[in-house]
């Protein structure tokens, strides 16, 4: 026996295009629509037994907030979740918000109609190889942003962490340089080498990475990194130079 359902993506044609192959193996698509922040009240007016709630986020914050509405007024109503290959935070979203099942987005059409069935069913619809997935993740967290901060930070230099934090504010190499008191070639090679030892191929690159990392608070916070702790290329050794003000020569 078909299934009553409904098909919210934010991506309309994907929620189309599942509710074809859907109708073509004889289940009853009340709706398809975009996006999943109105999903709620779709559920609410039409009273499906399942809606398919399809989302690139799983671990936004909010996301699963329409799931959590239907479970208030549609109890009877089942949500599977489709979604990527989640962290185990976004699989406890789901299901904390009230989720029946998660499937990933590239599963076949057979395995989202089985999860159906056995939402439907009141079971809980979950590959067995996600929640293993999952498990493993918590068991075994894999570095928080934080500590990969902290690893890219002693990879670089002081100096290099004072480039990177300069390369984030937009600096271009002649402001690089004159801030920091140096040649525009020196300057420019402190950015090739900050480049190389991060491994990205540009400055856009490098302040997305270190700002998703944290790696760019912890330069702009660490003593070494910041500008006042340099003193201008140039100065004798053995000599004890003053505090270093960028631009200033001398």
């Amino acid at each position: 026996m078909g299934v009553r359902l409904m098909v919210v993506d934010d991506h309309r044609l994907l929620a189309e295009a599942l509710a074809s192959a859907l109708k073509l193996r004889g289940h009853r698509v009340l709706a398809a629509a975009a996006p999943t922040s109105g999903a709620a009240e779709l559920v609410v007016s039409r009273a499906p037994e399942v809606c398919l709630f399809g989302t690139a986020s799983p671990a936004a914050p909010g996301v699963f907030d329409p799931i959590t509405r239907i479970g208030q007024e549609r109890p009877q109503v089942a949500v599977v979740v489709l979604g990527p290959v989640p962290s185990p935070r976004g699989i406890a979203a789901a299901f904390a918000a009230g989720a029946a099942g998660y499937v990933r987005h590239d599963e076949r059409i057979e395995g989202v109609e089985r999860a159906m069935l056995k939402a439907r069913a009141g079971e809980s619809a979950i590959a067995p190889q996600l929640l293993r997935g999952a498990f493993a993740e918590l068991l075994n967290p894999a570095a928080q942003p934080d500590d990969e901060g902290r690893r890219l930070l002693r990879m670089l230099t002081p100096r290099e962490a004072e480039v990177l934090v300069r390369v984030a504010e937009g600096e271009g190499t002649r402001l690089i340089a004159a801030g920091m008191d140096i040649a525009p070639s020196t300057a420019r090679t402190h950015v090739q080498r900050v480049l190389m030892k991060l491994g990205v191929g540009s400055r856009l690159e490098a302040a997305a990475l270190a700002a998703r990392t944290g790696l760019l608070e912890r330069a702009a916070a660490n003593g070494g990194a910041s500008p006042g702790s340099y003193a201008p290329e140039g100065t004798q050794r053995g000599t004890q130079p003053g505090p270093y003000v960028p631009g200033q020569r001398g």
